[in-house]
């Protein structure tokens, strides 16, 4: 045991035999951004994921999983999650939806299975990183195996990216 106490995400993970990495950095409680992350893994910001839950008018809860240091665009994942109008929830909504807090909320795991749409650009990569399920761990993972494991969908989720 290297010391670090396996989240639930992890324990998944390893039940359905998928291979991963547990990598820890320093919270600082001041700067939860992803770009921090990035920055003490020494990572590019366009693989360390964040995860993000939505609401829609038509179909409730959903996630969004993308670049650390870009925006979801609210008309994009309206369209890809077959909703008119979405938006982010409020904080104090997280943990009771999901069961993990702000910092530390992992696309896996959640206390119900939502529907999870994945930022494409995650396919260029080998690996990418997402929340282990808590603040100070990161999931190192195949994002095809990721996506795959929790029944996501690739879709264009941010501004930068243009719709080919």
């Amino acid at each position: 045991m290297s010391g670090i106490n396996k989240t639930n995400a992890a324990r998944l993970l390893d039940r359905a035999k998928i291979k991963y990495e547990l990598v820890p950095y320093v919270v600082d409680e001041n700067d939860l951004a992803a770009t921090h992350i990035a920055d003490q893994l020494g990572e590019n910001i366009k693989q360390v994921f964040k995860t993000l839950v939505l609401h829609g008018d038509k179909s409730g809860y959903f996630v969004c999983v993308i670049p650390g240091d870009e925006e979801v665009d609210l008309k994009k994942a309206a369209k890809v999650s077959g909703n008119k109008k979405v938006d982010l929830i409020p904080m104090k909504e997280l943990l009771p939806t999901t069961g993990y807090i702000r910092g530390g909320c992992s696309p896996i795991g959640m206390k119900k299975t939502f529907p999870t749409y994945f930022d494409e650009s995650c396919e260029k990569f080998d690996y990418i990183y997402v929340s282990a399920g808590i603040r100070g761990l990161q999931l190192k993972i195949n994002p095809k195996e990721l996506v795959e494991y929790v029944r996501g969908t690739l879709a264009v989720l941010t501004a930068s990216e243009s719709e080919d």
